[in-house]
């Protein structure tokens, strides 16, 4: 997206804009992978890394007493957490802060557990999990979603479209092995419900983009990126089986 013509991010962003997530989760998932931390500590120090409109961070206070630390880049997702969280009287445990996930300026072992939801893949699974390791005490956790192959032969359209949009995509052991490789020990995983790609995701762009598509009428590269989420809520529709996020759960080895 950096090489993109500014005015084509911006459409982007219009695309985005105002949606109860930017990707598939729900808050059952989210309780879930966090049951999966057992012993983690109740008023835990927690960093959510490319919390977006912080969706789940707002969770991740529901089932904790501890505080957390949300990092993002994008100013405007940053806006919208920040307004959540005042709503919700909850500016005393709930930091917001603009940064950058491949430059993490926190000291070594500073927290007891690390979320990231559909972000990891911005620097690479593998690169994020060698960053972020030193900032977790040993025996934290790490809890993340990864966008990922569910069948080892998916349909040749599908393939391709991902092939395109995300070539580094793997399949859940690729993952599995990248966190033993990467100083982890794997506790769990499991795959997110089709409801979660569409209730607060999906189904929200779906009511959008027809008048997106009016009011960018015979402006052919808005509409290009207007008709990407098409195609991608498409492969969703028609593929579901062959893809789909994986919640893992890991703590730091000592």
């Amino acid at each position: 997206m950096n090489d993109m013509d500014p005015r084509l991010v911006e459409v982007f962003f219009e695309v985005q804009r105002g949606l109860p997530r930017q990707g598939p989760g729900d808050a059952g998932s989210t309780a879930k992978a966090l049951s999966l931390c057992a012993e983690l500590p109740r008023d835990a120090a927690i960093l959510d890394i490319g919390c977006g409109p912080g969706m789940q961070t707002l969770t991740l206070t529901e089932k904790t007493a501890g505080k957390i630390v949300a990092v993002d880049t994008c100013d405007e997702y940053l806006e919208q957490l920040r307004e959540r969280v005042g709503e919700a009287s909850l500016s005393d445990r709930v930091k917001v802060m603009h940064a950058d996930m491949s430059a993490l300026e926190f000291a070594h072992e500073s927290f007891d557990l690390i979320w990231s939801e559909g972000a990891a893949y911005c620097m690479g699974v593998s690169e994020a999990l060698q960053a972020w390791r030193p900032l977790l005490r040993v025996g934290g956790y790490l809890a993340f979603t990864e966008l990922v192959w569910l069948t080892d032969e998916p349909p040749e359209e599908v393939a391709a479209f991902f092939g395109s949009e995300y070539p580094a995509m793997g399949n859940v052991e690729a993952i599995r092995q990248m966190l033993s490789g990467s100083g982890y020990k794997l506790v769990d995983d499991f795959t997110l419900p089709d409801s979660a790609w569409w209730t607060d995701y999906y189904a929200p762009l779906v009511a959008k983009l027809p008048a997106l598509k009016q009011k960018y009428e015979g402006d052919e590269a808005a509409l290009s990126i207007v008709g990407m989420t098409d195609r991608e809520i498409d492969m969703r529709r028609r593929f579901s089986s062959a893809y789909g996020y994986q919640f893992f759960v890991a703590c730091k080895d000592g």
